[in-house]
Parts: C-alpha cells; sequence; structure tokens
C-alpha cells in the first residue's frame, strides 16, 4: 500500500515538473510582454519600479526550468538530498511568486495617479513631429486606444502645439477609422474620437500588472501542488 502511495506522488511529481517547465516558457513570456507593452506607454509612466513584478516572474521563469530538471531526476533516482532541494528551492519561489502579487497589487494602485502626474506633461511637450518621441507616443495611443485628448478631444484646445498651429484642428490620430476624410478639424467632432486617453491608458496598464498578479497566483499553487508531492515522496522514503 505504502509502495503504491509513492508510485503515485513520483507520477504526480514527474507529471508536475513537467508543467514547471511550461509554466517556465509562459512566466518569461508575461514578463517579456509587459517590459514591450510598457515600451510602449514609457511616456506616460515614469516610475521604473513598476516594471519589479515583470522582473521578478521572469527570474521565476528561469528558475523553473531548473527547478524541473532538478526535481525529474531527483524523483527518478529518489536522491533525498535532491527531493529536499527541490522543496527548498520551490518553497523560495513560492515566497518569491507571492512577493510579486504583492508587489503586483501595489503598483496597480499606484497606476491612475502615476498616469495622471505624466500624461499631463506629454501633452504638453506634443510637437506633431514624427522624430519627437512624446509625440509619437500620443499618437500611438491614440490610435491603438482610439482615444483622443486627456480627457476628450477638446483638450488639445489647452496645448502650445494646437496655438501655434492655429487651424482649429486635432492630431489626425484623433480621427475615426471609419472617417475617410478627416483632417482633425473640430468643426466636424463626429469625425473625432470622443472618449480621452487617461483613463484607457490607466485601464490597460491595470490589466498588464492583473495579468502578471494571475500568472503568478497560478504557478504559486501549481508549486504548492508540487512541495506536497515532494514532501509524500520523501517521507515515505525516510519512513519505510
Amino acid at each position: 500500500m505504502g509502495q503504491c502511495g509513492i508510485t503515485s506522488s513520483k507520477t504526480v511529481l514527474v507529471f508536475l515538473n513537467l508543467i514547471f517547465w511550461g509554466a517556465a516558457g509562459i512566466l518569461c513570456y508575461v514578463g517579456a510582454y509587459v517590459f514591450i507593452t510598457y515600451d510602449d506607454y514609457d511616456h506616460f509612466f515614469e516610475d521604473v519600479y513598476t516594471l519589479i513584478p515583470a522582473v521578478v516572474i521572469i527570474a521565476v521563469g528561469a528558475l523553473l526550468f531548473i527547478i524541473g530538471l532538478i526535481g525529474c531526476c531527483a524523483t527518478i533516482r529518489e536522491s533525498h538530498c535532491g527531493l529536499a532541494t527541490f522543496i527548498i528551492i520551490l518553497l523560495l519561489v513560492f515566497v518569491t511568486e507571492v512577493v510579486a502579487v504583492v508587489l503586483g497589487y501595489v503598483y496597480r494602485a499606484k497606476v491612475e495617479n502615476e498616469v495622471d502626474r505624466s500624461i499631463q506633461k506629454v501633452y504638453k511637450t506634443y510637437n506633431g513631429t514624427n522624430p519627437d518621441a512624446a509625440s509619437r507616443a500620443i499618437d500611438y495611443v491614440q490610435r491603438q486606444l482610439h482615444c483622443c485628448g486627456i480627457h476628450n478631444y477638446s483638450d488639445w484646445e489647452n496645448t502650445d502645439w494646437f496655438k501655434e498651429t492655429k487651424n482649429q484642428s486635432v492630431p489626425l490620430s484623433c480621427c475615426r477609422e471609419t472617417a475617410s476624410s478627416c483632417n482633425g478639424s473640430l468643426a466636424h467632432s463626429s469625425n473625432l474620437y470622443a472618449e480621452g486617453c487617461e483613463a484607457l491608458v490607466v485601464k490597460k496598464l491595470q490589466e498588464i500588472m492583473m495579468h502578471v498578479i494571475w500568472a503568478a497566483l497560478a504557478f504559486a499553487a501549481i508549486q504548492l501542488l508540487g512541495m506536497l508531492c515532494a514532501c509524500i515522496v520523501l517521507c515515505r522514503r525516510i519512513l519505510f
């Protein structure tokens, strides 16, 4: 009966180690996705510490590759030392993922204030030229999120760019995709996106942070199962 239990636990543990390898790839992908997306929105979010959760899960993903290898070798060889090492490393990684979740929630709560502070500066520096990084960032966000201005398209009237151009129009990136003849004129506001960008940027960044949080939580649960199975195999090997 005891031998049967050990065999079952070993089978589950080997299967979990295979899952760890898959999880490692997914965690690295999620972390890389956060970095790439942050690069698109970095002008609206100056606090680079927000990337810490993404750095943590990439590091955890790299560790999971090693953990999976150690776990498989220790399980197949039934090494007491190997299994003990496997459990300790899993425990450390589990704690790290809990930290990533906590940091994710902390920085997710800061997103709104950070964007509110940064977006005003970015819109004020817009000059409409492609080489300018801030201008490219605004045009990119307005096209991608289908928005115009900070709260709505009327915000453009308060910018230096609008006052200097004196043509009563907003950037072409404010034009709806369906408005083929749109030239950005405020006289034809129905051709412009009505929603402001600030709320949509905040929503996008918070969604990205939730990806980190859910990924960390999901794989923390898998690691708990892995630690349980490893403990069962190790304890039964010691006792029987």
